[in-house]
């Protein structure tokens, strides 16, 4: 999980994250919209890879990349339980904050 995180700490990585939603983009595509080099655009790929988020396959010279989404679920997971523990904790603050103001306190 510490991977994914690191992976899409970087705002490079989450855009290119968000363009392969659209479908399998080949390395050279993939890199179209940044004013890196290949090599730069490859470093980043190989982040999403080692975090698992991304699968690159080769045919011939073509280098192309596919999102693998499922990585997403434990970190999901895990944010969702803080969601819900933060919810909670908001919930009996806003509770608390209603009753005192009817009490008459400030």
């Amino acid at each position: 999980m510490d991977a994914v995180f690191s992976a899409v700490a970087d705002a490079t990585r989450r855009s290119m994250l968000d363009r392969l939603r659209g479908g399998e983009l080949t390395v050279s595509q993939l890199a179209e919209p940044y004013a890196m080099s290949l090599n730069a655009v490859s470093k980043h790929i190989k982040t999403l890879e080692r975090a698992g988020l991304v699968r690159r396959e080769i045919r011939g010279r073509e280098h192309s990349c596919r999102l693998h989404a499922e990585r997403f679920a434990d970190a999901t997971k895990w944010m969702n339980y803080y969601t819900e523990f933060w919810s909670e904790r908001m919930d009996a603050l806003e509770e608390h904050l209603i009753a005192k103001r009817k009490r008459g306190g400030a």
